[in-house]
């Protein structure tokens, strides 16, 4: 099957991002402590709203964005995303598949694009109910912060940042992404790809 008009552009910049993917620094101690438990990864399941992240050309202009993450009976993980280009446009969606590093406490994960393109992810912290999550691109060039809700106070957001921080991320890079229509024009969030 051909890949579409408007999936190319972003396949084209996995295919740029993979080599770096491949070759990018393992994770540091901070975020492989034994005392870190492991990530249970049938509580990480389900769907988590990207709260903000580091714009990039795969989710820059996203609105109401969401990664669905799915177990298969093969151990693999569904990875179905959603988001819109503005409030008023289509829902869109991207499917890839995930795999998860042995001995990393699930916590590394490879995502897989068009089967074939890798990508990996780091799970920095996750909270102890599982109502949000942080992420990382190996190197600390992208970020993610998830929820489980669509809305985050800003005290909260303020302290996910901090924690962030303690990841070694650099977070004045990342931008909020608007889950929400009242929040496009909101100071701190991204705007959306269509008005």
């Amino acid at each position: 099957m051909p890949v579409s008009i408007a999936l190319r552009p972003f396949l084209l910049g996995a295919l740029l991002l993979s080599p770096l993917a491949c070759s990018s620094p393992s994770m540091p101690a901070s975020t492989t402590r034994a005392a870190s438990p492991a990530i249970d990864l049938s509580r990480f399941m389900g769907p988590w709203h990207v709260i903000a992240h580091v714009p990039y050309f795969g989710e820059r202009g996203h609105v109401a964005s969401r990664d669905e993450y799915t177990l298969r009976p093969d151990g693999r993980i569904a990875v179905h995303y959603v988001y819109q280009e503005g409030f008023t446009e289509p829902v869109r969606t991207l499917d890839s598949k995930a795999t998860v590093k042995a001995d990393s406490g699930n916590r590394r994960w490879t995502t897989w694009f068009f089967g074939v393109i890798p990508t990996k992810f780091n799970i920095l912290e996750v909270a102890p109910d599982y109502s949000w999550a942080l992420i990382n691109y190996p190197g600390r060039d992208l970020a993610w912060v998830f929820a489980r809700s669509a809305e985050v106070s800003d005290a909260q957001y303020s302290q996910l940042l901090q924690k962030m921080r303690g990841h070694g991320v650099d977070t004045s890079k990342l931008v909020r992404v608007p889950q929400l229509k009242e929040q496009v024009g909101q100071p701190g969030f991204a705007a959306p790809k269509q008005p």
